[in-house]
């Protein structure tokens, strides 16, 4: 292939490449395999006939959720061995993302390959039953089933309670001075009666091996946390939406970035998602 003929490429790519990785990531729940695909999407475009393709970005679109496809089912085999609590890696934002927060992210995992296709290419990103059917090889018919038990798969974990921007930011601020000072007191007033810590070490770092549930279980931890934090401080690194929740980046102890992320409904903290997985923060150095 001639330069001009790869810079034809990517010139036709590049811009196409933010919306092609939100697809990816959203599909597979991990930046690196999200950016792998649309690589090997890009490769495809390179060797393939651009003159006869009339919408490239309907192409790639379906070029990336094919790979994705394929992808999701070594995915699957791969979570079976995973070590503790499966979590997305934690995209951080300056804005909120509402149309995928991390609950749902977690929610679409409990569905086939097939289902979480069809539901993210209609209901998230909007695209007509027909080019589904034309991107995941089925009939409209049969994706308008799939998009369908997804949703009621999925109902629970939709954001019900909407919160304004900044007093969520405020939230997840007041909970790391809480939980980082030892201030049990300010601590237990924000948190839920049923709330729960869900941590994502990948067996790689220090984290609980199951969810921990309830109001008392979680303030027990944090006491033994606030004990750590004392003798090694937890710095502050950035605050943001971390998968469309609050939360907030910090450098922990033993060098390695950290995010927290915060799901509040009724003003209280209802879930805690913890990220410390290495493998699942480089992309945050």
């Amino acid at each position: 292939m001639t330069n001009t003929n790869h810079e034809d490429a990517a010139a036709g790519f590049d811009p196409l490449r933010p919306k092609l990785m939100r697809v990816a990531y959203r599909m597979l729940g991990s930046v690196a395999d999200a950016e792998d695909m649309v690589q090997e999407a890009f490769i495809r475009w390179m060797g393939a006939d651009r003159s006869a393709v009339r919408e490239p970005e309907a192409f790639l679109r379906r070029t990336v959720a094919r790979l994705c496809l394929d992808q999701l089912k070594s995915a699957r085999r791969q979570r079976e061995t995973y070590v503790g609590p499966w979590l997305p890696d934690p995209i951080v934002e300056e804005e909120q993302e509402e149309d995928v927060t991390l609950p749902l992210m977690l929610a679409l995992e409990r569905l086939s390959p097939l289902e979480r296709a069809a539901f993210l290419l209609h209901d998230v990103f909007g695209l007509g039953f027909e080019e589904v059917a034309t991107t995941i090889q089925r009939d409209p018919a049969a994706c308008r089933q799939l998009a369908s038990r997804a949703r009621t798969h999925v109902r629970e974990a939709r954001p019900r309670f909407q919160i304004e921007k900044q007093k969520s930011l405020e939230i997840a601020e007041a909970f790391f001075t809480a939980s980082r000072s030892g201030d049990m007191t300010t601590l237990g007033a924000m948190l839920a009666a049923d709330v729960s810590i869900h941590a994502d070490g990948g067996g790689k770092r220090p984290a609980a091996m199951k969810p921990i549930i309830g109001f008392d279980a979680v303030m027990t931890v944090h006491e033994q946390l606030a004990v750590l934090f004392q003798k090694n401080g937890s710095k502050l690194v950035r605050a943001g939406f971390v998968n469309g929740l609050p939360g907030f980046v910090t450098l922990e102890a033993d060098g390695e970035l950290q995010t927290t992320a915060l799901e509040i409904e009724d003003g209280k903290v209802a879930a805690i998602y913890v990220m410390r997985n290495p493998d699942k923060l480089r992309h945050l150095h």
